[in-house]
């Protein structure tokens, strides 16, 4: 039986939330189709004001010069900083925070989660009360290997994720230290610490 993920294990607050529903999937299956997810998410919403795929609560703060490209949603108590850019699917649960200058591609942050400015995060999920620092990055792409397909090792073997774009899985009250490198297809533990300038890189040597 192929090795799998259980995000149970890794974001257990997301059983009480909107995600619930998503939990019996692979992470890398749902920010893979997470234009689709958060598209048929929108047409259930109410107290949002949506316009062009773009649903941001009537609590929410967007600063002056972010971007938000649909699909998206913005949920309430979250404050989008300026120059923040948006892309591909992104679902902020209540009171997230974006600082400025950061990046999300294809990007999930539940309940209470911040990305401080001059982040990038791609294709990734970013559980309750996780906390990212300053400038650091979680990459999607294993732009320095000829085969591009994300594997991780875990200690139960090498699990084979079928996509050539996944960046992490955040578990829980997780914390990722300032300009920390985060390469592509890892699973850090609820409240795990990584410290900052680290590089936490998974993959199988």
């Amino acid at each position: 039986m192929p090795l799998s993920v259980n995000l149970r294990e890794f974001i257990p607050a997301a059983a009480d939330g909107p995600f619930a529903a998503l939990l019996d999937l692979a992470p890398w299956e749902i920010t893979a189709t997470a234009k689709a997810i958060v598209t048929r998410a929108i047409a259930g919403l109410s107290g949002y004001d949506i316009a062009d795929g773009v649903a941001i609560h009537r609590r929410a703060t967007i600063e002056k010069g972010a971007i938000i490209k649909g699909p998206a949603i913005i949920g309430p108590g979250c404050l989008v900083a300026a120059t923040a850019y948006l892309r591909d699917g992104v679902y902020l649960d209540e009171n997230c925070i974006v600082g400025p200058a950061c990046e999300l591609k294809s990007v999930f942050m539940l309940k209470g989660s911040k990305v401080a400015h001059l982040s990038f995060v791609g294709d990734s999920i970013i559980g309750a009360g996780a906390n990212i620092e300053a400038g650091a990055m979680i990459a999607n792409y294993r732009n320095e290997r000829a085969d591009k397909r994300i594997r991780i090792k875990t200690g139960a073997g090498v699990i084979d994720t079928g996509v050539d774009k996944f960046g992490a899985l955040v578990g829980d009250e997780a914390r990722i230290g300032a300009n920390a490198v985060i390469a592509p297809g890892a699973l850090i533990a609820a409240g795990a610490v990584v410290p900052r300038l680290a590089l936490v890189d998974q993959a199988p040597a």
